[in-house]
């Protein structure tokens, strides 16, 4: 991620990417270009999306890919590689939402560690949010992180052959529906 330097306000970002073809988010008065991403991890955000829209069923909950930002007051503007939100308020802005319990985000070489560190640390900020996860594209491994009552996280790896919960959805399947249609 190679951000434009130039300190901006909120509002001056969102009228830029409004305007512009190219996506960008925004931390902390930085603005990043979004880069493009593979075959594989559409397909992984597609699949998840597709688990997700099953599971739901006719709940309330929206779940949301990759056009829709999230966002925590002045901090940050994020395009999440797949969200979930079951708050009513999110039903007021069609472009943000600052509610999802669930987010997740397919690794790439270029993302993976703001993905870990910087990213979790201002999606900790949602209080909303329940769990994280974390999908690598190169080998079936996907990490969850969850909030626990007393407001910290755990964390559980699944691998080949597991089966994935997540517990904000009330939602388990094989890790290895994630992974279908991959070469």
């Amino acid at each position: 991620m190679v951000a434009i330097p130039h300190h901006v306000s909120p509002t001056e970002y969102l009228a830029l990417d409004r305007q512009n073809p190219i996506r960008h988010e925004y931390r902390q008065g930085l603005v990043y270009a979004m880069t493009g991403g593979s075959d594989a991890h559409a397909r992984i955000a597609f699949n998840l999306l597709r688990e997700i829209d099953d599971g739901l069923g006719d709940s309330s909950c929206r779940f949301y890919g990759s056009d829709v930002k999230v966002n925590y007051k002045e901090d940050f503007y994020y395009y999440p590689d797949a969200f979930v939100t079951c708050d009513e308020r999110d039903r007021q802005d069609r472009f943000i939402k600052r509610y999802p319990k669930l987010i997740a985000e397919v690794l790439s070489t270029s993302t993976e560690a703001f993905d870990r560190d910087l990213k979790f640390s201002d999606y900790q900020k949602l209080d909303s949010l329940e769990e994280y996860l974390l999908i690598s594209q190169d080998t079936q491994c996907v990490e969850c992180r969850r909030r626990t009552p007393n407001n910290t996280w755990e964390t559980t790896v699944y691998q080949t052959g597991d089966r994935v919960t997540l517990t904000s959805l009330n939602l388990e399947f094989p890790i290895e529906r994630l992974y279908r249609g991959l070469d």
